[in-house]
């Protein structure tokens, strides 16, 4: 049977008809932070063989980044109803509650897991697993490597763990261009049967799969303020999107309250664990403003505390927001020394100076939609981690719970993967017929094109949105994408602008369509939280309305 990508998204394959070279596995796991590793580890031990692609190297992703730590109820004075009882508070009454459940249920051994691999993590004097706190805990239980480093420790835990499987692949510098599928049936998508790739060394490449993982990550670079790598640019929810799969939630986009807000510095996160240890915000005047916002203060959920710090700015004319560690003295380089680092590197003394801040885009809630085991709605497409969506995150993440989602939801797609792939009969190679016209790029400035979505998401998909605004920049991503989707590219910063304007338009569409204000969505519009928009809302290609799915409680089961 003929392989070949729908006409809508031949625009993508930068190829006219030819054979390719071919590679053939089991399990294709794009993506390589924590879900994708975690995965790819899961589905090794089970006998499949594996390929991973790292889009860049593995220090250059979401993952690699993360400060903060992993969250898990271990303490004795905890347990994972707590936990369980503190994500669904700050999903604000949207989370999923199975989805929660096996979170929190399966967090103790997810972490076991890890230590008996060897990863090294900040204890106690007495040898006990040091247990920090984050905004929107009410237990400390926050698992962390030298205060803030945990991500670049997991990505070592992992990739070494990874190492020891024979049956696994990794190729980074290796990007997806797109999925490749099986011809459908006219309602429903054919199955995925891999991915066409591009590596600078190798070029263009097909890769055989009986079961593809979609873990790519975030979305962050859509936004001109960020904390996310150069690599988060959506390319798992676009690749998904053309495939014909359901995407939701892709409303909610978390904010991170706290970014270091120099002109002419790199916007670097500084954990939400500083908090933890007993930092504050604080205005111009030096005014505590976060106890007459939110009862957990400067522990807020996320979405509170960047809203606070934006109405602060807006209510003292444009005046700065800071953070504010000095009576932390020593101690604050002591638990923190890669931070404590970072800011001197700026001319920043933290026994000294305030630390300006800012929020910045972080985390995407919403991604392509899967069940607890990581099946999509189109066969042979899997996904994890954050560039997946089963409800579980809700409105608003709750602080550390994206790495262990990693870790958890990772293991499990993993597992169901392999066992997939062992039902799912062998792909033959085929010639792929891409019958494209070239659209004159003489005109087209990639970098303008790209650095005019950031700017306007900000601007208008940002903390605070309103209906007016979301279509105008609508308008303004059709335009965009009237000379951009057609062009044949030749190089991932093409690839990942077409991606980005995807991912952007669907965003745009889904934020129009809830008409309230909800966690990390923010409608001045529509300023209140609405009981008949207290659902999920799925988008799939070439349906103009959302499919809606109602919120699950521990009653209607997984």
């Amino acid at each position: 049977m003929p392989i070949t990508a729908p006409p809508e998204r031949r625009y993508l394959i930068p190829f006219r008809s030819q054979l390719l070279p071919h590679l053939f596995t089991d399990v294709l796991v794009i993506g390589a932070g924590v879900a994708g590793m975690r995965a790819a580890i899961e589905a090794a031990a089970a006998g499949a063989d594996v390929i991973v692609l790292a889009k860049s190297a593995l220090d250059q992703s979401n993952t690699a980044w993360a400060q903060g730590g992993v969250a898990v109820a271990i303490d004795e004075d905890d347990s994972p109803d707590l936990h369980f009882g503190d994500t669904l508070a700050a999903g604000a009454d949207l989370c999923d509650e199975p989805a929660v459940r096996v979170l929190v249920d399966e967090a103790p051994d997810a972490i076991r897991a890890l230590l008996a691999e060897g990863m090294r993590v900040d204890r106690e004097p007495g040898g006990r697993v040091h247990l920090g706190r984050e905004g929107g805990h009410h237990r400390a239980r926050i698992v962390h490597t030298d205060g803030a480093s945990t991500g670049r420790e997991l990505v070592r835990c992992l990739s070494a763990w990874l190492d020891r499987m024979p049956s696994v692949r990794l190729f980074d510098a290796c990007f997806a261009l797109d999925l490749l599928s099986l011809p459908g049936n006219g309602t429903t998508p054919g199955r995925v049967v891999g991915a066409i790739t591009h590596h600078p060394r190798y070029g263009l490449q097909v890769i055989w799969a009986r079961t593809t993982i979609l873990a790519t990550g975030g979305l962050g670079q859509l936004y001109r303020e960020t904390t996310n790598p150069r690599v988060a640019t959506g390319d798992g929810v676009a690749m998904a999107w053309r495939a014909g799969a359901l995407v939701g939630d892709l409303e909610f986009v978390q904010f991170h309250p706290t970014t270091l807000y120099v002109a002419g510095a790199t916007r670097m996160l500084i954990s939400e664990a500083v908090r933890g240890a007993g930092a504050v915000l604080v205005n111009e005047e030096g005014e505590r403003f976060m106890a007459r916002c939110h009862e957990m203060a400067d522990l807020a959920p996320r979405d509170v505390v960047s809203r606070a710090i934006l109405q602060e700015r807006r209510r003292t004319q444009g005046g700065s927001v800071y953070l504010d560690v000095r009576h932390l003295g020593d101690a604050f380089a002591r638990q923190f020394p890669d931070l404590d680092a970072g800011l001197r590197s700026f001319g920043l003394e933290s026994r000294r100076d305030l630390i300006p801040v800012h929020p910045s885009a972080h985390y995407a809630l919403g991604g392509v939609w899967t069940d607890l085991s990581g099946q999509t709605s189109v066969p042979g497409l899997m996904a994890c981690g954050e560039a997946s969506c089963m409800g579980l995150h809700g409105a608003n993440r709750l602080a550390s719970n994206s790495l262990l989602e990693g870790l958890v939801f990772g293991r499990r797609t993993g597992a169901a993967a392999a066992l997939a792939a062992h039902g799912n009969g062998p792909v033959a190679p085929a010639r792929i017929n891409s019958e494209v016209a070239e659209t004159d790029r003489a005109d087209l400035d990639i970098v303008d094109v790209r650095s005019s979505l950031r700017s306007a998401m900000w601007r208008h998909v940002g903390i605070e949105r309103s209906g007016p605004r979301l279509a105008d920049i609508l308008d303004m991503i059709a335009f965009w994408s009237r000379y951009t989707l057609g062009v044949v590219f030749d190089d991932p910063d093409g690839w990942e602008t077409q991606n980005m304007l995807e991912v952007g338009a669907v965003m745009v569409r889904a934020g129009l369509w809830r008409c309230e204000s909800r966690g990390a969505h923010r409608r001045l519009d529509h300023p209140e939280a609405a009981p008949a928009f207290r659902v999920h809302a799925r988008w799939c290609r070439g349906r103009p309305d959302p499919d809606i799915v109602p919120v699950r409680s521990d009653s209607t089961g997984g």
